[in-house]
């Protein structure tokens, strides 16, 4: 349903992402991920928020996208099979945790970033996309009803784009949802028709019975 060309062209702005994702002059490359990453955070997890209620232990037995299967990994690396509400779970409690951490992103004037802040970087934004890509896969019709495709398409966009400008998503991580990004990412993710609200801000997985 997320592919029919009526509800692709939905945005809430028809703002080009692919020229606003790119590094400013003068700001410092991690000040640029750390602000952007965060507020993709707070933005993936408010949409989540809407269609939450509908996202069940019940309903999603599993965190699926199409034929792939996500896992949680505790912190002593063990595979945790859980429901996708509980894996949502996971995901926005693991990142606040960090986002919040003055070790890691640093708030302070004359505090530097970590020397694993890219890759850390890198694996929030593994779990804010399998987030996204599970609203899709599961929740489209809710998120219909809602009328708030128009911001998830927007949402998604900007975080693709931004993502690819800094290498920060493995192509095979996105490969399940590349029929939508193609067609929502195609020139510089600007959509095809007007908005439809009001605007806003800026793991393991098993996929044909590989495990990643």
């Amino acid at each position: 349903m997320y592919l029919e060309p009526e509800y692709t062209k939905s945005r809430i702005t028809d703002v080009g992402f692919k020229e606003l994702v790119v590094l400013p002059r003068e700001i410092d490359l991690n000040e640029w991920l750390a602000s952007n990453t965060t507020t993709f955070f707070h933005h993936v997890n408010l949409q989540y928020s809407t269609i939450s209620e509908f996202c069940t232990g019940e309903a999603c037995q599993t965190m699926a996208v199409c034929n792939t299967q996500y896992y949680w990994y505790d912190e002593r690396g063990k595979k945790v099979k859980c429901t996708a509400p509980q894996y949502v779970d996971f995901v926005m409690s693991s990142v606040q945790k960090l986002v919040t951490d003055e070790d890691v992103f640093p708030t302070k004037y004359g505090r530097e970033f970590p020397s694993s802040f890219e890759s850390l970087v890198k694996k929030i934004c593994k779990y804010l996309f399998h987030v996204l890509a599970h609203i899709y896969w599961s929740h489209f019709k809710e998120t219909l009803a809602l009328e708030l495709h128009g911001h998830l398409n927007t949402l998604y966009v900007h975080f693709i784009l931004f993502a690819r400008e800094f290498n920060l998503l493995d192509p095979k991580e996105t490969a399940v949802m590349d029929d939508l990004t193609e067609v929502l990412c195609s020139g510089g993710g600007r959509g095809g028709g007007g908005g439809d609200g009001a605007s806003g801000g800026g793991a393991g997985a098993q996929n044909h019975g590989k495990e990643r």
